[in-house]
């Protein structure tokens, strides 16, 4: 595992926290409906991006889509594919999840459909994707860079970027701001857990939801 303090302190807190750590601080990173497929794990780390496209290489494919990406790869990393051509055509499959696994990648995020996801499942790797599907790759996507900014919803990701994936959502920390927004979202687990208590204890949840909480990141990001 890379020695990172920041991901260390991302994997005690959920996407949640964190989206609205950026909101308070007008940054755009949660994305919606790419759900985990194979695991109900969160996944957290850094970013290796692989963008996809229709456009078949000249001279044709030295490598297999994704494979630079994993080689390069190591325990806190997770890789993120741009695969929104619209084109039916898994972006990751069950070579490339044992591959991951085996360099110890914490996960794959892919904007886009995957495959082999009952082989995934049965490893333990966490495949996030919009959808699965059995179709290959093959004569239909290819990889057009690896470690460039990509588009994942409408969020732009950069190699390095940090990563939380959970139940509720991905979310894409831009390096440069990520202690910044790992501290805001501490304080509002802290905060948000004194009023889970105090509803626990009896409070009437309208006076804990109230003006306290509409207004709680007012002043997270100052």
């Amino acid at each position: 595992m890379m020695s990172d303090d920041l991901l260390d302190r991302l994997k005690k807190i959920d996407s949640c926290a964190v989206s609205d750590a950026m909101d308070s601080l007008g940054l755009a990173g949660g994305v919606t409906g790419i759900n985990n497929q194979t695991t109900k794990d969160k996944i957290v780390g850094r970013a290796l991006t692989v963008e996809l496209g229709a456009k078949a290489p000249e001279g044709g494919s030295a490598k297999h889509l994704c494979s630079g990406a994993i080689e390069s790869g190591k325990p806190g990393n997770i890789v993120v594919i741009e695969q929104r051509t619209g084109i039916d055509a898994a972006g990751w499959g069950g070579v490339l999840s044992n591959a991951a696994q085996h360099n110890g990648i914490e996960g794959v995020i892919v904007d886009g459909p995957a495959r082999d996801i009952d082989e995934a499942a049965g490893l333990g790797f966490s495949v996030y994707a919009r959808s699965h599907t059995a179709r290959t790759a093959r004569g239909r996507i290819y990889e057009q860079c690896f470690n460039r900014e990509i588009t994942v919803g409408d969020v732009k990701v950069n190699k390095g970027d940090y990563v939380i994936a959970d139940g509720s959502a991905v979310v894409f920390i831009p390096a440069a701001q990520a202690e910044q927004v790992i501290k805001i979202a501490e304080r509002i687990v802290a905060k948000e857990k004194l009023m889970t208590e105090a509803v626990r204890s009896g409070s009437p949840v309208g006076n804990v939801m109230g003006s306290n909480y509409e207004n709680m990141l007012d002043d997270m990001g100052k």
